[in-house]
């Protein structure tokens, strides 16, 4: 198992970014899915948990075969499908992964959200002897990532805000910026298999790190377009993006 913690500064409160992940997470999906590939939401519906309070629990199923790297694709079926099962007890949330043909595979990620840049030290509780992890800080604005996800109105380097008046992002900006928050994740991967173990471990979380920035990145830039709404209308918004996703990639409500 590779455990790696993610910590990614935004230019806005928690409780902004309640709104604003919400949002990304839907119209992103939606955009990613294509006929018979793409996202499938299997449910979306409110959860109660003992430890944890009142939340929301969201299951998917992330059908992506011709998105896999060329040396992937030797070993996995043509026709798979990933499951992603999160519970929003926010600001804790928790997301687990699993594949379809691949019992020795899991993704299991931890997500706290505190209003700093990023300076909250072993968040998770760590037993000492875990917590010399790795610790990487990502920056929204000026790291790199592949060239096929820029998009220039998503460039934070130049974007504004027009309703929150935020932006562009310079260098120093998450030292600088008010509001600042962190998004703090404690990504597992584990993926048991003899020879590939290391590999695909690394490859993963490779992937992960791509999929916090472009994600991150969108939430910022689309500021504009979720600012104003209430957590009413962004559950409304995701409602209506799941029905059309389903319909986007051929899947039939039940």
């Amino acid at each position: 198992m590779l455990v790696k913690e993610y910590r990614i500064c935004m230019p806005l409160t928690v409780e902004e970014y309640r709104i604003g992940q919400l949002y990304t997470i839907s119209k992103h999906s939606h955009q990613e899915s294509d006929t018979e590939e793409g996202i499938e939401v299997l449910r979306n519906e409110p959860h109660y948990d003992p430890a944890h309070g009142q939340g929301q629990l969201t299951e998917k199923r992330v059908h992506l075969s011709s998105k896999l790297p060329s040396w992937a694709r030797t070993f996995v079926p043509r026709i798979f499908y990933i499951t992603e099962k999160a519970w929003n007890y926010y600001p804790y949330t928790i997301t687990e992964y699993t594949c379809s043909f691949l019992p020795k595979f899991s993704i299991h990620i931890e997500t706290k959200y505190e209003n700093n840049c990023g300076t909250s030290d072993n968040i998770f509780g760590l037993e000492k002897d875990s917590c010399a992890i790795e610790v990487d800080a990502l920056d929204i604005a000026y790291d790199a990532f592949p060239e096929r996800h820029y998009n220039l109105s998503e460039d934070l380097r130049c974007f504004a805000s027009m309703k929150t008046g935020r932006g562009p992002l310079q260098e120093d900006w998450r030292g600088t910026c008010s509001p600042v928050m962190c998004s703090y994740k404690l990504v597992r991967v584990q993926f048991e298999v003899w020879g590939l173990q290391t590999r695909v471990e690394q490859f993963i979380h490779k992937v992960i790190r791509d999929v916090l920035l472009v994600g991150h990145r969108q939430a910022f830039a689309w500021v504009d377009e979720w600012y104003s709404m209430k957590l009413e209308d962004v559950r409304m918004f995701e409602d209506e993006m799941h029905v059309a996703t389903n319909q986007k990639i051929g899947c039939r409500e039940t």
